[in-house]
């Protein structure tokens, strides 16, 4: 039996992809806590959207890996060329997946002294992936003690260099890069926050803590985008996709609830068609569209060969894929499909 599928309160934590992971829940740090904006709901149709919108068609398996080593994927970057960049939780490894479907590992991140006390689940993971314009891959590591949290850099040496610490109760999931402005971006699940931090490295600082991005016990802000002059954030906790504006200054706007009954969603992506978007729910395993109204419909489910639907991501017209199997099955995968819009 999986360590991942519990009883009880953990078992909540499970329906929640990373939270899987086990542990108590970990309170927000006072100190961290700063007002913010009450959060804009919208009414959100939930009827599937069978006249118009996108759909996947030639779906596949592009890679397999290795669950008792403890890669459950969990996040993508994609590479011009076709390779993709995948953050494995457990295993504490980035990996590259080739068009070939071939994986290598480029860095297992150590684990901390004493074992980790990372907020939620307790054990070390690696989360979040990205890639700058100019090549430079980064990622999410989450130790809580031992200073190890924060925004990590591959090298070409092969040996990772923090650039970005983050305090050790925070839990950052999705990394975004704001080329724009030369910044990071971070969700913080357990703190309901995003964190902001210069390209080049140095001290982040909180963007948003807008109350809509606040876990409800577990994990809140979740996946992240920048799209539309906006950053979008899921929320776990909620089920729910907000909008936050981006000002002139390049500070955060008010919140608002773009799309709902979303519960256990992790990442997203958006189609190219305006503001439809990809969703995949973990606790369900499952991809879902969301239509510009908000209407959904599942694209993908478990006969297609979701096991813990993680991240999505879209290249032209290719939608790729990454499932956990942290709660159904043992199969984790790196899926690509076609991207049929009409």
């Amino acid at each position: 039996m999986s360590p991942y599928r519990t009883t009880g309160l953990r078992r909540r934590a499970a329906t929640l992809g990373l939270a899987a992971l086990l542990a108590p829940v970990a309170a927000a740090p006072a100190a961290l806590a700063t007002p913010a904006p009450t959060a804009v709901l919208a009414t959100t149709p939930t009827h599937p959207d069978h006249a118009a919108g996108t759909r996947l068609g030639d779906v596949r398996v592009l890679a397999h890996f290795d669950r008792a080593a403890g890669q459950v994927a969990e996040s993508i970057a994609l590479e011009p060329g076709g390779d993709v960049v995948i953050g494995m939780i457990p295993a504490r490894q980035v990996v590259r997946v080739a068009q070939d479907g071939a994986v290598q590992v480029l860095a297992t991140m150590p684990l901390p002294p004493g074992g980790g006390t990372t907020p939620v689940i307790g054990t070390p993971v690696v989360t979040g992936v990205a890639r700058s314009d100019s090549g430079a891959v980064y990622f999410l590591y989450s130790s809580g003690q031992g200073g190890l949290t924060g925004i990590w850099q591959l090298r070409r040496s092969g040996e990772p260099r923090l650039v970005v610490p983050l305090p050790a109760d925070t839990f950052p999931n999705a990394l975004v890069i704001d080329g724009k402005r030369d910044r990071f971006l971070v969700t913080d699940s357990t703190g309901g926050r995003i964190w902001q931090a210069p390209l080049r490295g140095g001290e982040a600082s909180v963007w948003s803590a807008d109350p809509a991005l606040a876990p409800r016990g577990f994990f809140g802000a979740n996946g992240m985008k920048i799209h539309d002059g906006a950053v979008w954030a899921s929320n776990s906790d909620h089920g729910t996709i907000v909008r936050i504006p981006v000002t002139k200054d390049g500070g955060s706007g008010r919140a608002e609830v773009r799309a709902t009954r979303l519960e256990g969603i992790d990442d997203f992506d958006f189609t190219g068609r305006g503001t439809e978007i990809l969703a995949a729910i973990n606790q369900t395993s499952k991809l879902v569209r969301i239509g510009a109204d908000g209407a959904q419909e599942t694209l993908l489910d478990a006969e297609d060969g979701m096991q813990g639907t993680t991240a999505v991501a879209v290249q032209g017209n290719r939608v790729y894929v990454t499932n956990g199997a942290n709660l159904a099955g043992n199969d984790p995968t790196l899926m690509l499909a076609e991207l049929q819009r009409r």
